[in-house]
């Protein structure tokens, strides 16, 4: 770690710390039971309850359709990401001359490019281990989908426990897409780290806001003002 000064430690501490806390408010905290992503929780309740009821599920199939296949666009774009950061990572002779001609902090040393594209790589394959989880989950979930009861059973206590059942399956697939997409914004961030670590705290600090911003201040969270969250 000798490659890298004080001040970048500290920049990568304060990345962690943001997405880590980030994530554990969203997720973890009476404050992220009101934002965007909890409130469709509620819904995806709303959704198997009226599934129950429908004789004809087509309309079902396409959206479960949909997730698996927004799901899997992700996937796929994590990989290409993994390739391209691989890439940058082997030809570090060639990008160290064209990035010493930036007019933003230091020169980067070749140790200090090599761990930052390492990084850089980890949090695109940890969001490809969550896109691909995700989308193996809408798989089950849509299984789900063909298994559900008939119409006529729909009030019984078996299809209610299903319906619970398949809804918690869907949130539980929508978490782990969220968390990869948390990655790719974050990735964003990270990317304020290869002009110094004062330009990494601050990208950092805008990724939180912008994303901040979106779950709880947004004109689409707005739409859902007086809904009771989940």
């Amino acid at each position: 770690m000798t490659a890298l000064t004080t001040l970048d430690l500290l920049a990568l501490a304060w990345f962690l710390a943001v997405w880590l806390g980030y994530s554990v408010v969203l997720e973890r905290t009476a404050r992220g039971r009101m934002s965007l992503n909890a409130l469709m929780n509620g819904y995806r309740d709303d959704w198997m309850e009226r599934l129950l009821a429908r004789e004809v599920r087509i309309v079902d199939s396409q959206v479960t359709a949909a997730l698996q296949n927004g799901t899997a666009f992700f996937a796929s774009t994590s990989l290409i990401a993994i390739g391209g950061a691989l890439s940058l990572l082997r030809s570090t002779d060639q990008i160290l001359p064209v990035m010493s001609l930036l007019p933003f902090g230091p020169k980067p040393t070749p140790e200090a490019w090599e761990l930052k594209m390492l990084g850089l790589t980890i949090i695109f394959v940890y969001a490809f281990f969550k896109f691909a989880w995700s989308y193996r989950l809408f798989n089950y979930f849509a299984i789900m989908v063909g298994a559900a009861p008939l119409p006529e059973e729909k009030d019984t206590p078996a299809a209610q426990a299903f319906a619970h059942r398949a809804s918690k399956l869907c949130a539980e697939a929508g978490r782990h897409f969220n968390r990869g997409q948390r990655a790719f914004f974050f990735a964003l961030g990270y990317l304020g780290w290869f002009l110094g670590p004062i330009p990494l705290a601050v990208s950092t600090a805008g990724i939180m806001v912008v994303m901040w911003r979106r779950q709880f201040a947004s004109d689409a969270r707005r739409a859902f003002d007086g809904v009771v969250p989940p």
